[in-house]
């Protein structure tokens, strides 16, 4: 047997254990967990509530990349798509909600002429049934892309072109005003959310602690799943595929399943994010977004979850402030970030931990 398929497959006993004992997730969890009682007990201004509750949803959005790529070896570059799709359905129940209580239709229903919602927005009006749509929906979507790719083979560099070629059509295809998800506008004036208004004290911070709790629970499953047996497979999938489909695993059935609970994790960050910006337009499937997640991912640390989420809020953390500060330096300083991980940080922000800050160049160099 391959030495790092066996060591992948042949683990010590007692995962679960081992997953919960793993002190970065715990530490950023009981984190969660502290800034959300925090919020509750004493809220601090409300800008600063919207912030950690965006952040949380980058977070899982981070989240779910990592789970397919550092510990699958699948790197996605189309997530943004299924982002979008949890964040277009959310938004979808908003209006539709509003409509129904205040008899107003959105703007864009105006605009086009129409006298009523397009037919396939029927029962979105219902919040559980959005939610189940939207998780729904992005899993239909990763599976039957991930079935097709998989079964036909498709890996690496290859994937990933094809993956945001999705993102790409699927931005197109919202850019068109006559789909009735909002065209180039997008979709915007929520006017309440469970009969609340949008926008007030109660609602922000509701959504800002739904996101840290659920970011909470999605770390501590996914550390759960990737500490299981489920999880030694795919790290020996990732490591030497073809050697684990001759020992007899499925390996497509394998990569098709995670693959689609991290379309569905992805899309549950959109469903987070979109009520907290109050809008969602096509760029959100613009392919620099799905690259963007990728750099917070590589940042953070590859096959760390919790690196994952460090990548996350720390990059939109320093994006929020320089989108006021220095708008326009933005650009370079990503680059830059970027630069100084490939070069010296090769498993992202989390080689400060072993002070091996040495250049990758000199590694092996005596």
């Amino acid at each position: 047997m391959n030495g790092a398929v066996q060591t992948a497959l042949v683990a010590p006993a007692g995962p679960a254990r081992r997953a919960v004992r793993d002190p970065l997730v715990a530490g950023l969890v009981g984190l969660c967990l502290a800034a959300a009682a925090a919020i509750l007990v004493a809220p601090p201004a409300p800008y600063l509530v919207n912030a950690l509750g965006q952040l949380a949803a980058f977070a899982i959005l981070a989240v779910s990349l990592d789970l397919v790529w550092g510990y699958l070896g699948i790197l996605s570059l189309g997530h943004g798509l299924f982002f979008a799709i949890g964040g277009y359905v959310c938004a979808m129940h908003l209006l539709a909600h509003g409509a129904a209580v205040t008899g107003v239709l959105p703007d864009f229903v105006q605009f086009m002429g129409w006298k009523s919602l397009p037919a396939y927005w029927a029962g979105l009006d219902h919040g559980a049934y959005a939610f189940v749509l939207a998780l729904a929906l992005a899993g239909l979507v990763a599976f039957v892309f991930g079935l097709a790719s998989f079964r036909s083979r498709v890996n690496g560099v290859y994937f990933s072109i094809i993956s945001q070629a999705l993102v790409y059509v699927a931005m197109l295809l919202m850019y068109r005003n006559d789909t009735g998800l909002g065209g180039n506008n997008g979709m915007t004036g929520f006017p309440l959310l469970f009969g609340w208004p949008m926008g007030s004290p109660g609602v922000v911070t509701g959504l800002a602690v739904a996101a840290l709790l659920t970011l909470a629970v999605v770390l501590a499953g996914t550390r759960l799943l990737v500490g299981s047996t489920v999880g030694r497979r795919m790290l020996a999938c990732r490591d030497d595929e073809t050697r684990l489909r001759t020992l007899g695993y499925s390996t497509t059935r394998l990569k098709l399943g995670i693959w689609c609970l991290s379309a569905m994790i992805a899309a549950l960050a959109g469903i987070l994010y979109v009520p907290q910006v109050g809008i969602i337009n096509p760029r959100v499937l613009a392919p620099d977004l799905s690259i963007e997640i990728a750099v917070w991912v590589a940042i953070g640390g590859l096959g760390r979850l919790g690196g994952a989420v460090i990548g996350a809020i720390l990059v939109n953390g320093l994006k929020f402030w320089l989108s006021a500060a220095m708008p326009e330096a933005w650009p370079f300083i990503l680059s830059g970030l970027v630069l100084l991980v490939v070069l010296v940080l090769p498993n992202g922000l989390l080689d400060l931990v072993g002070w091996r800050l040495r250049p990758t160049w000199l590694r092996g160099a005596r």
